[in-house]
């Protein structure tokens, strides 16, 4: 216990110092550096956690932590990437979504699994998370320019976010939830949805600045914005599925 907390102590240390690198007039640096201290400082609150809430709840707990963790990791290359090229990381950020989007998906399912969710239910979730991610990678990372190319691979990848989104808000998932007699289940899941609706549409903001995006092409927002953006959504999202199925998990223990 004494040596886990001198490390996280000499973490949060070097953290501070590499505050310090950082340009005052940079705030997409700014966003990766604070991205990555919430990722790990969330990973650390919903790992302790884990110990306080039931038993049912603990692995869900346990994947909010690996959302968050696995982010934070990411967060300190991206950043590191971005403060010595200046340009985007997108490969290391579509890594990061490939293992955390998923993994947000599997938190839909183990919460509604006590009410008859399947693993099919599961298989598809993730299906539509991976073609989202497909999609959106290949119409940023090989993007001639034009947004015809842009809109494309836009399109394609709206396609398995609109699915997540029915299936959260009128599908299965709502189905489940309605149905799982757990007034914090019921809450918790359409709050998820929420975020689903409101914060996963940031992500599009980010992508339509991109070179050949309209935002890019018809407004005359810079590139840069993409990051800008994609931390913000990112710190919203992440976290808060975490803090949701976080508040399920203590608001049952209560009601039990």
């Amino acid at each position: 216990m004494l040596s886990s907390y001198r490390l996280t102590i000499n973490y949060i240390k070097i953290m501070f110092l590499d505050l310090l690198t950082i340009p005052k007039d940079d705030p997409i640096a700014f966003t990766f550096f604070t991205g990555y201290m919430a990722m790990f400082a969330a990973s650390i609150f919903f790992f302790f956690e884990r110990g306080s809430v039931d038993g049912k709840w603990k692995l869900s707990l346990l994947v909010s932590g690996l959302i968050t963790g696995i982010a934070a990791v990411h967060y300190y290359y991206m950043r590191d990437y971005y403060m010595a090229t200046g340009e985007n990381p997108t490969a290391l950020r579509y890594i990061d979504w490939t293992l955390t989007v998923p993994l947000m998906c599997v938190e839909f399912y183990l919460l509604t699994k006590a009410a008859g969710a399947t693993t099919n239910l599961l298989w598809k979730l993730i299906f539509a998370s991976v073609l989202m991610l497909v999609a959106g990678y290949i119409g940023e990372a090989f993007t001639d320019g034009s947004t015809a190319h842009s809109v494309k691979w836009g399109v394609i990848s709206t396609l398995g976010y609109v699915y997540i989104l029915y299936t959260a808000w009128f599908g299965e998932v709502a189905s489940l939830a309605s149905n799982s007699g757990n007034d914090a289940v019921k809450k918790g899941v359409r709050t998820l949805a929420w975020f689903v609706l409101v914060g996963w549409a940031i992500y599009p903001i980010g992508y339509m600045c991109m070179p050949g995006g309209w935002l890019n092409t018809s407004l005359g927002w810079e590139s840069s914005n993409v990051d800008l953006f994609y931390n913000i959504a990112d710190a919203i999202n992440k976290i808060g599925f975490g803090l949701v199925v976080y508040t399920i998990a203590v608001t049952s223990k209560k009601e039990a």
